[in-house]
């Protein structure tokens, strides 16, 4: 275990609201947003015991209930190879919390009738129009299995990449044949954009026939690209101009190319990199092409507020519309119904179901974690989670760069906010 001196921890807290004013969230005691203070402290000395004791480098964790923020924390350090302390306005890769900014900016097409769900990609990918299936089959003499290619049954519907039905998988988890298929092409190396991306990833199997399986993968880079295609932008230019710099989102982006933004990235342990088949953490002060719509973006807990705040609020923020009241409800519903869920993968399991970027809650109880029906959430593989909880008027981002205790967290956060929470 590494050891972050107890004092550094403590220092690291104190600092941990500066950035709030900036993000025009106000601060209020938590006991007049109905939070125990005595409780939220309870999450506060784990963050430090350990933080201290090496368990993860450092946390920033906010809570806004009422528009307001009821406690926001930044502990540990930020870089545990150089014990600088963590703050609040420490940049982080968000990796897949990057998938709601990518749906909700489809969304405002969706809003303006440029694009309908139930439009075949392959209206704007023709490369996906006669994709094919890998379906594995067993070796009577048991021998491997081997992969045989058939046609789509139906088209992958944008509907499709949204909800994660369109049988594009990841690589980098899980024993698919398909999935080492896609290893083995070496789908994600080398400096490419997001149309060579496409181009790539049309050459290679689905995992699922289109709209059968919910299966986490791929599908929302290719959202991206089907965004630039309808917008004309890259997805870059199309996001910064109607979401992230009017929402003042200003440090959320796919590098950070501001050498003087470089020293706030926050690190994960040099042993706490890596979190699947050939694939680690990535260096965001080095710019490449790929502006991955389903896990490239880097942000601070302020910005993400933002933007959540928004969607709780219906979708507005400060008297500007971004979606409608109507479209965040149809975001936030359950989209699978009977559609199968094979294994855990990302799916937060009992008691959820999945929407248009989110996990969505179902159920009150069912989960092992606690929560409301029609909460939604979702996290990134490096340590990074967030969710909105509209029965509560309430919304959390946990920020933190550690692979292996991402689950850990999002249970024991997501447990003790909840119990604190008393009026």
């Amino acid at each position: 275990m590494r050891a972050i001196p107890l004092a550094l921890a403590i220092i690291a807290a104190l600092l941990g609201a500066h950035a709030a004013s900036a993000q025009d969230l106000s601060r209020a005691k938590p006991e007049d947003l109905g939070f125990s203070s005595e409780r939220l402290e309870r999450i506060t000395k784990i963050f430090r015991e350990d933080a201290a004791h090496g368990k993860a480098p450092g946390f920033v964790l906010l809570i806004a209930r009422h528009g307001k923020l009821g406690y926001f924390e930044a502990i540990g350090a930020l870089n545990p190879e150089t014990n600088a302390p963590m703050t609040g306005d420490a940049i982080f890769r968000i990796y897949s919390m990057t998938k709601p900014i990518t749906q909700v900016a489809a969304m405002l097409l969706y809003e303006e009738g440029r694009i309908t769900l139930d439009e075949p990609i392959a209206k704007y990918l023709p490369q996906f129009k006669d994709i094919k299936v890998g379906i594995e089959k067993a070796d009577p003499a048991g021998g491997q299995p081997t992969l045989d290619l058939v046609p789509a049954q139906r088209p992958i519907l944008i509907h499709d990449l949204m909800r994660h039905t369109s049988g594009l998988t990841y690589g980098d988890f899980g024993d698919l044949l398909v999935k080492k298929a896609y290893n083995d092409a070496g789908l994600t190396k080398g400096d490419f954009d997001n149309a060579e991306f496409a181009d790539r990833l049309a050459k290679l199997p689905l995992a699922f026939q289109p709209g059968t399986t919910w299966d986490y993968g791929h599908s929302t880079d290719i959202l991206g690209r089907l965004i630039e295609i309808v917008s004309g932008k890259s997805l870059y230019r199309f996001e910064k101009e109607r979401l992230l710099d009017p929402l003042d989102m200003k440090d959320t982006s796919f590098y950070v190319n501001d050498p003087t933004k470089q020293n706030r990235v926050a690190e994960p342990f040099k042993d706490d990199r890596t979190f699947g088949i050939d694939a680690e953490f990535n260096d965001p002060r080095v710019a490449g092409k790929w502006e991955a719509g389903g896990d490239g973006m880097v942000g601070t807990a302020t910005d993400y507020a933002r933007f959540l705040q928004m969607l709780l609020s219906g979708g507005a923020l400060d008297g500007k519309r971004y979606l409608g009241p109507k479209t965040i409800a149809y975001m936030t519903a359950d989209h699978l119904g009977n559609v199968i869920v094979p294994g855990p993968y990302y799916l937060p399991g009992p008691g959820y179901g999945f929407g248009l970027g989110f996990a969505v809650r179902l159920d009150q109880g069912v989960s092992p974690r606690m929560g409301n029906p029609r909460e939604y959430d979702w996290g990134g593989v490096g340590g990074t989670y967030f969710w909105v909880d509209p029965r509560e008027d309430m919304f959390v981002v946990f920020m933190m760069q550690s692979p292996r205790q991402r689950l850990h967290y999002y249970a024991l956060i997501r447990d003790m906010i909840y119990a604190a929470l008393v009026n």
